[in-house]
């Protein structure tokens, strides 16, 4: 894990148990680098099989909106295993822009779709998905991108992942995760369903939108 803020993580540690606390920083495969992830990446050359990217929103004012351009996905992408998945949070899944909104900037605030459409310029297949966030009060999108099962039509694949029957999702739970479904709060079969298919508003929102983020034209939430 990378973290620019070791404080935090040290506080986290200690408070939030039910996240894995001590078990976590103690697990032998745990490895904690404190520092900032844009120049890691740039200058990592290990491979991993999963990279999951959760980090300050793309803000003018942030430090994280360089880890959301083309730039820094073409690096992703040699960073990761021939089989390799890269997930990311994306911002609010929303299709309605702020009630102050007098100029198109303004009401472009949502980034999920630029996300998802610059990682589609780096990656064969793009997976646009969203969960409610209980301390957020909404829907929070995220994108999961891969190489690998994508001769094909993309389309396919994202069609499978938006229809696929819940007994199977529920049978990989049972054969690959300890404890199985009952050791979850939150996903299972249905719910995966629900994740992988947006609301028809957020739909058309991510149609229209056709902006992509690079270093030279950033896009900020605000």
């Amino acid at each position: 894990m990378v973290d620019l803020d070791e404080k935090v993580v040290e506080v986290s540690v200690q408070i939030l148990h039910e996240w894995g606390g001590e078990a976590v920083k103690n697990d032998p495969r745990f490895e904690l680098i404190t520092g900032d992830a844009y120049a890691y990446l740039l200058e990592c050359k290990e491979t991993f099989d999963v990279i999951v990217m959760d980090i300050s929103d793309p803000i003018e004012a942030g430090p994280g909106v360089m880890l959301y351009t083309k730039e820094l996905y073409e690096r992703v992408v040699s960073c990761l295993s021939p089989n390799g998945v890269f997930v990311t949070q994306a911002g609010a899944a929303d299709a309605v822009p702020p009630p102050h909104a007098t100029t198109d900037k303004e009401r472009d605030t949502i980034c999920f779709g630029p996300i998802r459409n610059t990682l589609q310029e780096v990656f064969s297949c793009v997976l646009p998905y969203s969960q409610g966030i209980p301390s957020f009060g909404s829907d929070w999108g995220f994108v999961m991108a891969f190489n690998h099962r994508c001769a094909g039509d993309a389309k396919d694949v994202a069609a499978e992942w938006s229809s696929i029957s819940p007994s199977v999702i529920d049978e990989l739970i049972e054969g690959q995760i300890k404890g199985g479904e009952s050791s979850l709060k939150m996903y299972d079969g249905i719910t995966h369903l629900r994740m992988f298919n947006l609301s028809k508003a957020v739909r058309k929102h991510m149609e229209r939108d056709t902006r992509i983020m690079t270093e030279d034209n950033p896009i900020f939430m605000y």
